[in-house]
Parts: C-alpha cells; sequence; structure tokens
C-alpha cells in the first residue's frame, strides 16, 4: 500500500518530482497498475491522477516528457481567481485557521460514479462531430495547413482523437445533453491538444504556443 493506492492522486507541483518518480506515474495512469519487487498491484477503480505543474519557476524543476503529458486527458490553464472567487477562497482560509469543522457533503459512492462514466460515453457522437474531431487533429500532420505544420514537431497521436471525444462527451454529459456539439470540441480543444504537441524551437522561440496553435487551427477548421 502506499499514497498511490487512491482513487483520487493530487501530485502537487509534478514537475519538481525527479524523472524516476515522474516515471512512476506512467504505469498507473496507462495500465491502472503499479510494479514493485517484481510483483504487479492493481490500483483501484475509478483511479484518477490530478496534477500540477509550477509555471513560474525552473531552477529544480524536471519538465514532463511527452510520453507522460500524452497520459494526462486534459492540460487547463488556470489564470488568477475572480474577486468574488478570492473572497470565498479568503473566508475559506479564515475558517480553517479558527479550527472550523466542514463537513463532507454530497459523497459519490463509486456506483455512481460508474454509473455516470457510463452514461457519458454514451452520449452521441454524430458523423459530423467525429468528422470535425478527427481533422482538428490529424491537420497539423498533412498538408491542410501547411504554415502551421511547418512550426509543430511532433503533431497530435491519435490519443488526442480520443481523449477530445470522450472530453466532449462528459461535457455534453454535464451539460444536460445526450448529444455532442461542434462547440463542445472547440471549447475543450486546446485542453485536450495543447500538451501533444511539441513545437519546433524555432516556433518556439519565434513565441508561438501550443495552445495559440490550437486557436489559429480552430479558425482554420470549421465544422461541417
Amino acid at each position: 500500500a502506499g499514497p498511490i493506492f487512491h482513487s483520487i492522486v493530487l501530485v502537487d507541483e509534478i514537475n519538481r518530482a525527479p524523472p524516476k518518480v515522474q516515471s512512476a506515474f506512467l504505469e498507473a495512469m496507462a495500465e491502472g497498475q503499479v510494479t514493485a519487487a517484481g510483483k504487479t498491484h492493481p490500483l483501484p477503480d475509478p483511479f484518477m491522477v490530478v496534477a500540477t505543474q509550477n509555471p513560474i519557476e525552473h531552477e529544480g524543476t524536471f519538465p514532463l516528457p511527452e510520453a507522460q503529458l500524452d497520459r494526462f486527458l486534459l492540460y487547463v490553464v488556470i489564470g488568477l481567481p475572480s474577486p468574488a472567487a478570492e473572497l470565498k477562497i479568503l473566508d475559506l482560509v479564515e475558517s480553517e485557521n479558527l479550527g472550523a469543522d466542514h463537513p463532507i457533503v454530497n459523497r459519490l459512492h463509486p456506483e455512481e460514479i460508474f454509473t455516470a462514466r457510463k452514461e457519458a460515453a454514451g452520449i452521441y457522437l454524430s458523423p459530423a462531430v467525429k468528422d470535425y474531431i478527427v481533422r482538428l487533429v490529424t491537420a497539423p500532420r498533412g498538408d491542410a495547413v501547411p504554415d502551421i505544420r511547418k512550426l509543430i514537431e511532433h503533431p497530435p497521436s491519435p490519443r488526442g482523437t480520443f481523449a477530445l471525444a470522450s472530453a466532449a462527451k462528459a461535457r455534453a454529459y454535464i451539460a444536460g445533453r445526450d448529444y455532442v456539439t461542434p462547440d463542445d470540441v472547440a471549447d475543450l480543444a486546446a485542453d485536450a491538444l495543447a500538451h501533444r504537441m511539441v513545437l519546433t524551437w524555432r516556433a518556439t522561440a519565434d513565441g508561438e504556443t501550443a495552445r495559440g496553435l490550437v486557436a489559429r487551427l480552430l479558425e482554420r477548421i470549421a465544422p461541417l
């Protein structure tokens, strides 16, 4: 047993962990199991890894390799909170400092998660939306957008297609719909694809970003 044997594992500032520690998550996220001392141990189901990175300091950090970044469904860039949200954070910190008890409410049982996961997986993807997803993901690989293609060393793999489709289904499910719209796809494209792109060194030197290239793809690749 260890800290990874939980349904939700929070890895704070994962880019401060050395490569050996980072690689330990690769098997867990890919296979749902860990191997130690020659023995394989299954992880609980559901199992989810939530990781944060320090985007400012670079000293003493180890950038995640592409293979590990690809294991994350989404890479969400979180900005500063709004004044209202910051006030709530301040209230929460104050109450914790005063020793206030915060009971857990609306606890989910695994069966509820399994049901929601199955229902989300069954959300309808029309042929037109599937085509839109595939064209978005594969455009940087071919000749559809040569000006963007030349800026990308490694475009997204098919895993990007699966991730964008799954995330779009989840978004539709949360919205109470039984079908995915092009807006679901477009709104999640940067979070699902940007971390799966490796830019050329020249593009990086010129100030290009993966999220910026995804935004340009969305301008050029329109849904049918």
